[in-house]
C-alpha cells in the first residue's frame, strides 16, 4: 500500500476535526473534534513508521510506541475535559462556548440602576418580591 492513502485519509480526518473545533459551539463536540485531530496524527505516525521501517533495516517502531503514548494522553485529556464540561454545565446550565465566554468576561447585563434585581436581600426574599 502506498503512503499516500493513509496520508490523505489523515488529512481529511484532521480537516474535519479542525472544522469541528472552529465551527461548533458545544464544548462536547469541540472535544470530539480534538479527538478526530489526534486520531489523524496517530494515523500519520503509524503510516510513516511502517513506511520508514520498510526502508530501514532496523525496525524500532518508535512511531507506534509514540501512538500508544498519544492515545493514553488523549484518553486522560478527554476524561478531564468531560468532567470539566459536566461541572460547568451543572453550574451554568449550558455548554455553549460563546455563552460561557461571555459570562466569564463579565458581560452580564445589570439593570439600569446597576444592581441585580434577582439578588436576595438581607431577609432572604428577592428584591423583586419585596418591592411588589
Amino acid at each position: 500500500m502506498h503512503l499516500a492513502y493513509p496520508a490523505v485519509l489523515a488529512a481529511l480526518l484532521f480537516c474535519t476535526g479542525l472544522y469541528g473545533v472552529l465551527a461548533r459551539r458545544n464544548a462536547i463536540l469541540v472535544l470530539m473534534s480534538v479527538e478526530l485531530m489526534l486520531n489523524a496524527v496517530n494515523l500519520n505516525l503509524v503510516a510513516f513508521d511502517v513506511w520508514l521501517s520498510r526502508a530501514a533495516e532496523e525496525t524500532l517502531h518508535s512511531g507506534q510506541a509514540l501512538t500508544l503514548f498519544t492515545i493514553a494522553i488523549a484518553a486522560a485529556e478527554i476524561g478531564i475535559g468531560l468532567a470539566i464540561v459536566l461541572a460547568v454545565h451543572r453550574n451554568r446550565g449550558t455548554s455553549d462556548i460563546d455563552r460561557l465566554r461571555d459570562t466569564a468576561e463579565g458581560h452580564e447585563s445589570p439593570t439600569a440602576d446597576g444592581h441585580d434585581n434577582d439578588a436576595p436581600t438581607i431577609d432572604g426574599t428577592e428584591k423583586a418580591e419585596a418591592t411588589a
